[in-house]
């Protein structure tokens, strides 16, 4: 079957008002003005980045107009993009969207900027691309809310991973509330890895309400074919999130083991069995590739053909209509090993600009890890370090690689006197003049002390966009735990601590 733009004339007859915001009460979602619940009828909408690279899907209002139609004969009220430009136009998408009752949750990363697994860290320029993304669709009224990362930690050894991630969620939580922006859900999408699922489950809903995710995607590929509930194991995890404090949902599925895909587990999810405990689902994906999981394939601009798997999908789907049901809400608070520091990007230029002694300018940023290398080897670098085993954080360490390294640097030349000779490293530091601290940020650069080790307690007067000399990381690592040699970090020590943490009574919820 072949669609093309002449299918959108059934949506934009009319001009169609602003649909209703979608709010999180308890374990559930609801359309804002009526309490009616909301279950996730999702479509994965993105194709895939070719390597730093990617194509933003809403900022592209001829594709939009080729697809929208599409995912509405699909009942679709929710898709899923993965990374957009934030500077881009977004308008003609959205409305699209919004005219078909249809939703948006967006992971807030990009390919070049995000959480790293292999070398984790949260610090301003991941705060900056992220808040960028919440300023941009924070302006739409179906825009549900962000992933802060997907499948970040997926397996032991890259758990500890999480804590960045964890970090990532608190700050974007509390900078929509600091915006004044309206009730937008900030969550995480998880790898479907038996051996930490629920010490993850549990890890990230943990804590204050400030702290922990607003709702848990669930990336599951467990139904293949003419699977069973039971043997594709949902009856299990639907029991293990049967008294979870926040919605969840599959934020991706569809096996593709066997092919066409016959997606029974539609019938499955959206019944009353599981509709009691799961908002639904998104399917992956849209978009035909070569990884062979596409509903349509793409024509040219103004037409797409729909695969085999597009009519199986439309058929069970098309009969998805979980009964609505009321639920005593539960909200378990706890408290667990301390999360990163807020990313703070006045503290940051603040200190930079107290610094005596930098990074030069001609250094390579490829270069950085030698010169972090031997300045720690002759200071005490705690103040950069991180350490998501023990809690332990350098108050400067969500700072960029730049600035990390001048506080390093600084740090050894007032120990040395300020001799010029404490300040050389062959050409890779340099003196600049100072500016002193002053108000806020004076308040808590006394406060991280002059070792960097102490905690920061006073609030910033702002955490904004930053241009200034001390420059800004565009990579998504780096900084003191992928370059000071002294960092060092078991592939064990996070599941240890995750286990640790449910015997130790940190009020999680126990599956």
């Amino acid at each position: 079957m072949k669609f093309s733009l002449v299918a959108l004339a059934t949506l934009v007859g009319t001009a169609v008002a602003d649909l209703d915001p979608i709010v999180i009460k308890g374990s559930k979602f609801f359309y804002s003005s009526n309490n009616t619940q909301f279950y996730l009828r999702g479509v994965a909408y993105q194709q895939t980045a070719d390597g730093n690279s990617y194509t933003d899907p809403l900022a592209d209002a001829t594709a939009c107009a080729r697809d929208v139609p599409i995912m509405k004969e699909l009942r679709t009220n929710v898709i899923r993009t993965y990374a957009i430009n934030a500077s881009a136009d977004h308008s003609a998408c959205m409305k699209l969207l919004s005219e078909a009752g249809i939703y948006l949750i967006s992971d807030l990363s990009d390919p070049s900027q995000s959480i790293d697994r292999s070398d984790p860290t949260w610090e301003t320029s991941l705060y900056t691309r992220y808040t960028s993304v919440i300023d941009e669709l924070s302006q739409y009224n179906n825009t549900i809310g962000f992933f802060a990362g997907n499948e970040v930690s997926n397996t032991v050894a890259t758990s500890e991973a999480s804590a960045f991630v964890k970090a990532a969620v608190r700050d974007m939580k509390k900078y929509i509330k600091q915006k004044g922006y309206r009730s937008m859900g900030v969550g995480y999408a998880t790898a479907d890895v038996s051996t930490i699922r629920e010490n993850m489950a549990d890890y990230f809903d943990c804590e204050s309400s400030d702290e922990s995710i607003d709702f848990w995607g669930y990336n599951i590929y467990s139904w293949c074919g003419n699977s069973s509930y039971t043997d594709s194991g949902y009856n299990t995890r639907t029991e293990e999130f049967r008294d979870y404090s926040v919605p969840v949902f599959f934020a991706e599925y569809g096996c593709n083991d066997v092919t066409p895909r016959q997606f029974t587990e539609v019938t499955a999810l959206y019944g009353d069995t599981m509709a009691q405990v799961w908002s639904g689902g998104i399917v992956y994906m849209y978009f035909q590739e070569t990884n062979n999981y596409g509903l349509v394939s793409v024509v040219d601009s103004t037409s797409v053909s729909t695969m085999a798997d597009f009519k199986s999908y439309s058929k069970h789907i098309a009969t998805a209509d979980p009964t609505e049901l009321s639920y005593s809400w539960l909200r378990l608070v706890g408290q667990g090993i301390p999360s990163p520091p807020s990313a703070d990007v006045d503290l940051c230029e603040c200190m930079y600009d107290a610094a005596g002694c930098v990074v030069a300018d001609s250094l390579a940023t490829s270069k950085y890890s030698k010169l972090f290398s031997t300045v720690c080897g002759y200071t005490d670098c705690g103040g950069v370090d991180r350490n998501a085993t023990t809690g332990v954080y350098g108050a400067y360490s969500m700072c960029n690689p730049k600035q990390q390294l001048a506080f390093a640097l600084n740090k050894y030349y007032v120990e040395q006197d300020r001799s010029a000779s404490a300040c050389s490293f062959a050409g890779s530091a340099t003196t600049k003049a100072t500016t002193s601290a002053t108000g806020t940020c004076s308040a808590q650069m006394k406060e991280a002390g002059t070792a960097g080790t102490g905690t920061v307690t006073t609030e910033a007067t702002a955490t904004a966009d930053s241009s200034s000399s001390s420059g800004t990381s565009t990579s998504s690592s780096g900084g003191a735990m992928s370059i000071h040699s002294s960092v060092t970090f078991g592939s064990f020590q996070i599941g240890a601590y995750l286990a640790t943490a449910l015997l130790a009574g940190v009020g999680m919820i126990a599956l």
